[in-house]
């Protein structure tokens, strides 16, 4: 193994916001849109975007397939009753420099965006899509060494 990953499939109620999100916003080229019909009735969507080095962040937006609620949670954590990050996708950012431009581009484009946070080994950046999935970028700041592992820390969970 060690080869990184193909792709993540996530899913979508609003495929057109999705690709303008990650179109425009962010910036990823769209290289694959299919549209499978499904034999027992409606359709399904899939639109892949690039997000460099071979990897792929795969859109799915199921429309009247029979077992497949209208009205499901595509962020994730909320369905599962968890605080928003504990399932998130991180995208690399290679500087310092880059990060910054990044989070005022998004603040530009009205998307609510956090502070860059040190993480230690990285800093980073917060937002969510309009599928409500929670994004980070990141740029490592130095490589991860043994003094990373059995590490303990407190926090809080209110702000």
């Amino acid at each position: 193994m060690g080869n990184g990953y193909s792709h993540i499939g996530v899913s979508t109620h609003d495929m057109e916001a999705t690709i303008e999100f990650y179109e425009t916003i962010l910036g990823f080229k769209r290289v694959a849109d299919s549209l499978t019909h499904i034999n027992e009735g409606g359709t399904l969507r899939q639109v892949y975007f690039n997000v460099g080095d071979t990897q792929y962040i795969v859109f799915m937006e199921p429309k009247a397939i029979q077992g497949i609620a209208g009205d499901y949670d595509t962020g994730i954590n909320g369905a599962l009753g968890l605080p928003g990050g504990m399932y998130h996708i991180a995208f690399r950012i290679q500087t310092l420099e880059e990060l910054e431009s990044r989070r005022q581009h998004l603040e530009s484009r009205s998307v609510e965006v956090s502070p860059i946070i040190d993480l230690g080994h990285a800093s980073s950046i917060f937002f969510t899509d309009p599928n409500q999935l929670q994004l980070e970028l990141s740029c490592q700041t130095r490589p991860f060494d043994d003094s990373d592992l059995h590490q303990e820390s407190t926090a809080s969970l209110s702000q």
